[in-house]
This record gives C-alpha cells, structure tokens and sequence, in this order.
C-alpha cells in the first residue's frame, strides 16, 4: 500500500495493482482495439458524385448552389429548343396546306381555262384573229397595188434588195413579141390589187440582162424574192398554164408553191363569221 510518502517521493510500489490501474489498463486495451485499420479505395469512387454532398461547409453549398443553375439553365435550353421545333413542324404543315390549297386552285383555273380553248367557236375566233393579224402585219410595211416597170438593170436590183424583208417581190419577166407575155402581164395588174402587201414587177428581158439564149427559151419566167434571196424561178411557165390562161390560173399555181399568202383562208373565216352574225340577229 503506498503512503502519503512515497506519492509525494515519486516512488512506485511494485506488484501493486489497485483497483484505478486496471480500470486505466481495461481502458487502453479498448481504445486500441477500437483503433480503424487503413482500407485502399479506387481513385473513380473518390470522384463519384452520387448527387448529394455530405460537405455542409461554405464552399460545398456554394458548389451544389452552382451545379444546380447549371443544371436548371441546360433544361431551359432544352426545353426552348424542343419548343423551336414544335413551331417550326407546325408551321411547315401550315405552309404546305396553304401551298397545296394554291397548286389546286391553279390546276383548276388552267383546267378551266383549257375547256374554253378547246371550246370550237373559240377556237374560230383565236385563228380568225391570228391571220387578221397576219394580214395587218404584211400591209402595215408596205402597200402596193399596182405593177412596178423596172427600166433598167439598177431598178432590178434595187426592187429586189431595198425592198422590205417582209416583203414577196414578184418580178416578171418578158419579150415585147410575145402574145402570152401581154396576157400575163393583164395577170399580174389584178393580182397587185388583189395582193397589195406583194410587190408585183415586171421587166423586160433585154433590160433584166439575161441572155439571147433565155430570151428564147425561158420566157414568160417568174422569178420570186424574199429579203433578197430568190425563193422560187418558174421559167416557161406557158407549159404548165398553157397558152389561154386567166388570172386565177396563175394565182392558184403561185399559191400551190407557197408563193403567195393564202387570202381565202381569211376571207373565208371572214364571210363564215359575218354569216353567223347575220343569222343570229335574224333569230332575234
């Protein structure tokens, strides 16, 4: 047992174990058993956030407070570009529908508008006033009506170059001793008036300065001009018309070669429309 002494000596009594020392030891051997081994964890499942922080410091709120605006701003985003698309699909079917109904109007419209044309008076009427037309366009350039005497070989060319592109030059070409030559050239003074937007001239076969050997041989000729090229050469036409012809005769083997405009067409379309005018003011 220690005394009063040996505490205050510092002395220690040995083999002497009271009942405070072994509640001291107990309670070592407790804490040291207590004591955590060191256990490795991976580097990955340091990282891993699983969406909470235990971290209630300043700085771990301020990091949750970030995290959460960061993703509260990309739902917005989200949110803002699916309702983009929204008004951008429904604005394409409005426009289609809008296209479709415009497209279908117009094939009606185009569908009506080919009923009429295909209608057979209106068809008239359109080629009527397509060769009225026609007829307007020749006469406006130039207007003739009688037969033009060429005096020399400069007249001849200056009929043929200084005349309108547009224009048909008739020339006519003839011998003085011929009898059939003063026939064709009464033909020719009828037809100027008949066709005054064609220049109708007539020459003679010295002047045009052709050779005996035409002068012979290819007289009564008719030679035809457009824009100073030669369309047509109808020599000798005595034996295709024969010795006795008339005006007709001659106009209709010009018009059978395409060198003369085809007035019946016009005249005829005329006359049919001037007749079913008539009658239908007869009905009234």
């Amino acid at each position: 047992m220690t005394t009063l002494d040996d505490k205050l000596l510092g002395e220690k009594t040995h083999y002497y174990c009271s009942s405070g020392d072994e509640d001291e030891e107990d309670s070592d051997e407790v804490r040291t058993d207590k004591k955590e081994t060191a256990t490795f964890i991976p580097e990955p499942e340091l990282n891993k956030w699983e969406g909470s922080s235990t971290n209630t410091g300043p700085k771990g709120v301020i990091k949750d407070w970030q995290r959460f605006k960061q993703l509260e701003t990309e739902r917005r985003e989200e949110q803002e570009q699916e309702r983009l698309a929204l008004m951008k699909k429904l604005s394409l079917t409005c426009q289609s529908a809008k296209d479709e109904e415009k497209a279908k109007k117009q094939e009606e419209d185009i569908d009506a508008e080919l009923k009429e044309l295909l209608d057979d008076k209106i068809l008239e009427e359109f080629k009527l006033m397509h060769m009225q037309q026609l007829m307007e366009k020749h006469t406006k350039h130039s207007y003739y009506g009688t037969v033009v005497k060429i005096q020399s070989g400069q007249e001849y060319l200056d009929a043929v170059d200084k005349a309108d592109k547009t224009t048909t030059v008739v020339i006519y070409i003839y011998s003085g001793g011929e009898k059939s030559c003063k026939v064709m050239y009464g033909c020719f003074e009828e037809l100027a008036i008949e066709y005054p937007e064609v220049k109708f001239c007539c020459v003679e076969v010295s002047i045009a300065g052709l050779s005996r050997h035409f002068e012979r041989r290819g007289v009564p000729a008719i030679l035809i001009y457009k824009n100073g090229n030669l369309m047509g050469n109808f020599i000798r036409v005595t034996d295709e018309l024969g010795d006795e012809f008339v005006t007709s005769d001659v106009e209709n083997y010009l018009l059978e070669h395409g060198m003369l405009p085809d007035h019946s067409l016009v005249l005829s379309a005329l006359r049919n429309t001037r007749d079913a005018e008539h009658d239908g003011s007869d009905d009234d």
